[in-house]
């Protein structure tokens, strides 16, 4: 197939990653390449060469409370969008697949003339919603999980269910965690992630923090982290993922601290694959993925429980952690399952009406 897949446009497709999003488009693009289909990834300038991007703008960032920047990035995002599908509409593609966060590719998907696939991996949002709304039955739609599928509902009633994967050459098994034992963080460090909160429950199990990840939101650094650092805390700083593995694979657990609904949580998938049991706030999707095979979740927002939740997963089997990870979260399954939707939308563009029930099972993970 001949794919157009349209990136979100905030942060390169390139290590180290900003997040799940980027990751996920960036294994989706080398996954599919190497089963043969030529994809043309859209994305934001600074992408990996190797993926050989079409680079339309500079990375759009995030506005937080600056109203007038906010208002420069939609100015900025409707101009590259509209250029985007220009270029789409005249490629000559099978399918797009939009893993954009841009409410554009759902207005154009009519005119465009190109069955398309947007991959919903937040929950709803106004503009979005909107663009749900202007798409109608000219979209057909996938999201990251089963408690994702359930908050678009009311909005998007046939979704199919496409969980994330990751490379699990890169996060290898290790056998033991390292001596003396730490507890490991990672994500971007903003208020939603809950890093201050991992801190503070870490500190009540006399573990040590080792942390990675982007400082993207510098006020919330200064009031929360700052004021906690200590010797007890190691900042790694933003990493590439053979370095966040090496890191990840010798803690004795690892923490996901969400303080909204986390739609999937790469970080449970990318821990359990090194061997490394979970404790987290069952936010989310969190309570789907933590099995109690692999660790533990917690009251949200509760730091003595998420101690308790601690205490419990570090005796947890190390083996039984990475078995789980290989069952669910191969990121050549979830391509596989790409691909059974690919057909589908293909077969129902053909027939000139889409039948989202059709193929469910091949498509879903």
């Amino acid at each position: 197939m001949k794919i157009a897949l349209l990136a979100h446009l905030k942060y390169p497709i390139a290590q180290p990653f900003a997040g799940g999003l980027e990751m996920q488009t960036h294994l989706l693009v080398r996954g599919l390449r190497e089963r043969g289909h030529d994809v043309a990834l859209f994305a934001s300038q600074g992408s990996d060469a190797a993926l050989e991007p079409w680079t339309v703008c500079a990375p759009t960032g995030e506005a937080f409370d600056d109203p007038v920047r906010a208002l420069e990035v939609d100015a900025i995002e409707f101009a590259t969008y509209s250029n985007i599908l220009e270029a789409v509409g005249t490629g000559d593609f099978d399918l797009v697949h939009n893993n954009s966060l841009h409410d554009l590719p759902f207005r154009a998907v009519r005119h465009l003339g190109i069955p398309m696939l947007t991959v919903l991996h937040t929950p709803p949002f106004p503009s979005l919603v909107a663009g749900v709304e202007a798409a109608g039955a000219d979209m057909t739609y996938a999201v990251v999980s089963q408690t994702l599928a359930a908050s678009w509902q009311p909005h998007v009633s046939d979704a199919y269910v496409i969980g994330n994967g990751i490379d699990l050459s890169t996060f290898r098994f290790e056998v033991e965690a390292a001596r003396p034992s730490y507890a490991f963080w990672s994500g971007r460090i903003v208020p939603e992630k809950g890093l201050h909160l991992a801190i503070d429950a870490a500190r009540l199990e006399g573990l040590p923090l080792v942390f990675a990840g982007p400082r993207t939101d510098v006020a919330y650094w200064a009031a929360e982290i700052a004021p906690r650092l200590g010797p007890d805390l190691t900042d790694l700083g933003h990493l590439p993922h053979d370095e966040l593995a090496r890191y990840l694979g010798r803690a004795c657990i690892a923490l996901v601290t969400p303080r909204w609904e986390e739609p999937f949580g790469l970080v449970v998938a990318e821990a359990v694959a090194c061997g490394t049991p979970v404790a987290a706030f069952a936010r989310g999707a969190l309570p789907d993925l933590v099995t109690p095979s692999c660790g533990r979740c917690a009251h949200a927002d509760d730091v003595e429980d998420l101690a308790r939740a601690i205490r419990e997963a570090r005796r947890l089997d190390r083996y039984s952690c990475r078995a789980y990870g290989e069952a669910h979260f191969d990121a050549g399954t979830m391509i596989d399952a790409y691909e059974a939707l690919y057909r589908t939308v293909l077969a129902a563009s053909d027939r000139g009406a889409a039948d989202p029930g059709e193929a469910l099972d091949a498509a879903t993970v």
